[in-house]
């Protein structure tokens, strides 16, 4: 099993951008956020193959720790 971060962004002109650190230009969009994650589902499956196809590791995000940190800056 394989763990992914998807990083949701919301975009100006609507809908979201889901990228995946762990991936490289695996970047793709959605209307909603939960159109966003199926279409980060469908490019990590088609990532993870291509990968497969030509020998490489599969990077994953299994030990990756992340935190968010908020500031209020002067």
């Amino acid at each position: 099993m394989y763990t992914f971060k998807i990083h949701l962004n919301k975009e100006e002109e609507g809908g979201y951008m889901a990228s995946v650190p762990a991936l490289p230009g695996c970047i793709t969009q959605g209307e909603s956020i939960e159109e966003a994650i199926e279409m980060a589902k469908e490019a990590i499956e088609l990532y993870v193959e291509e990968l497969r196809d030509r020998g490489e590791r599969i990077p994953d995000d299994s030990n990756t720790l992340e935190y968010s940190l908020n500031l209020e800056l002067a």
